[in-house]
């Protein structure tokens, strides 16, 4: 039966609709729609378990050896702690994300909040707790109804197009003010904490910062943020995209992530030493995410175009160098009290599973704690000008993710097999696409 505090929430908001959804592996919200009577009467929302090996065009892999071949029905369960309201919805509505369990009570471990629940529970059994504070960007764009026309940006309260790159620009930002509004509405009807809004440095590119806490709470925020920004454009008639380059002369768009440690019983930091020095921990840590990090980019990096943003003079990271408050590095370290030493990792894209991306740069440093790495010397000057250290497509990437054992035993046999099945599926149908850049170069040269 439905938890008591989502029986009380939607009594108390006078909910009519509920939202019962999940996380795929590519980030969507998946789910039903159910009248909030229905849903209070029902024991478990229920799904095909094939939901998991679904790509991104709709279309399913031949290798389905990670699902039942009967295609069984998996049983939804609600988390209470993720009941919002719909704030752009006609009527009354909520939404709660929930995990997903077999019949016989079996968690499903293709799940991305169960790969991340997971790994929280491995820091758990050493007593530490994760803390993370992702900061994301996108872009606004007009709305393109033809996929064979590049993105432009919108028209803002100017009546102007941005034509020049505006990084930290408060008028750029007030352009759009009305849609930011918003925004903000949207999130504190949500609980959402943002931090703060930024303009990066492409055309009409944003970004959001969240508030530092816990892993779990910040994969949901940022699940539920991705669509707020978009269902907030919509209003406004235009597209808010999360794509890693949308742009081809543009930068691409990140998910940074600040990852730290604290001691689950004292709350201390466990990357300090009491001295305020830092501790072997954190050198490890940072050891382990230089090492892991490249066989773990399909899941920072899961897209086809994600690894069109990771090049060259691109102004994104191209290695796994770390140095003190050096942006050119993959992982920053920034400038911060004992407190609040942290590593900021550069790497993944803003179309990444937030889920799997968190799941995936934590355990990297994990496993940089428990084996004791210990990291490069870190880097003066611009890791732009060292050698290039990460995979170029993603076909490399998901090879490097089957052939690295330590990753695959903590992610699992099952979820390694359905994740990279889907993205082998989603590669082979963008291979089947011809590039207006072939047609332009090769149609008559070669």
């Amino acid at each position: 039966m439905t938890t008591s505090p989502i029986r009380q929430f939607l009594k108390d908001h006078g909910i009519q609709e509920v939202e019962a959804i999940i996380p795929d592996l590519a980030g969507i919200a998946r789910g039903k729609v159910v009248p909030a009577a229905k849903y209070m009467e029902e024991e478990g929302m229920r799904l095909p378990e094939s939901i998991f090996l679904q790509t991104v065009t709709g279309e399913y892999p031949d290798d389905a050896s990670a699902i039942n071949p009967s295609e069984i029905d998996i049983v939804l369960k609600a988390d209470p702690k993720t009941i919002r309201v719909v704030p752009w919805a006609a009527e009354p509505t909520a939404q709660v994300i929930h995990d997903c369990f077999y019949g016989d009570g079996r968690p499903v471990t293709m799940a991305p909040r169960y790969l991340l629940r997971r790994v929280l529970d491995l820091y758990a059994s050493h007593g530490w707790d994760p803390v993370i504070a992702p900061e994301l960007e996108f872009y606004l764009v007009e709305p393109n109804i033809d996929s064979d026309y590049p993105l432009k940006p919108p028209i803002g309260r100017s009546g102007r197009p941005e034509i020049g790159r505006q990084s930290y620009s408060i008028a750029a930002v007030n352009e759009f003010d009305p849609l930011f509004d918003d925004v903000y509405a949207y999130c504190e009807a949500q609980d959402l904490q943002i931090d703060t809004l930024i303009h990066e440095a492409g055309a009409a590119q944003m970004e959001i910062n969240l508030l530092h806490g816990d892993a779990m709470s910040l994969a949901d925020q940022a699940f539920m943020f991705k669509r707020t920004a978009r269902e907030a454009a919509l209003r406004h008639k235009m597209y808010a995209t999360f794509m890693a380059k949308p742009h081809a002369k543009e930068p691409g768009s990140a998910m940074h992530l600040h990852q730290s440690v604290v001691d689950a019983k004292t709350r201390q930091n466990i990357f300090s030493n009491a001295d305020g020095s830092p501790s072997n921990l954190f050198y490890a840590h940072i050891a382990g995410l230089q090492r892991y990090l490249p066989a773990a980019m399909s899941l920072l990096a899961p897209n086809v175009n994600s690894y069109r943003r990771t090049t060259p003079n691109s102004m994104a990271p191209i290695n796994v160098h770390w140095g003190y408050d050096n942006r050119t590095a993959g992982l920053r370290v920034p400038m911060s009290t004992p407190a609040a030493r942290r590593v900021e990792n550069r790497l993944g894209g803003a179309d990444a599973n937030p889920y799997l991306a968190m799941a995936a740069s934590l355990t990297c440093g994990y496993l940089g704690m428990i084996e004791g790495l210990k990291p490069t010397e870190p880097i003066t000057g611009s890791a732009y000008l060292l050698p290039f250290q990460l995979p170029r497509t993603l076909a490399e990437s998901l090879r490097l993710l089957r052939e690295c054992r330590p990753l695959v035993d903590i992610f699992g046999e099952r979820f390694v097999s359905a994740y990279t099945a889907v993205k082998d599926c989603e590669h082979d149908a963008f291979l089947q696409v011809i590039s207006a850049w072939e047609r332009e170069h090769l149609l008559l040269n070669v």
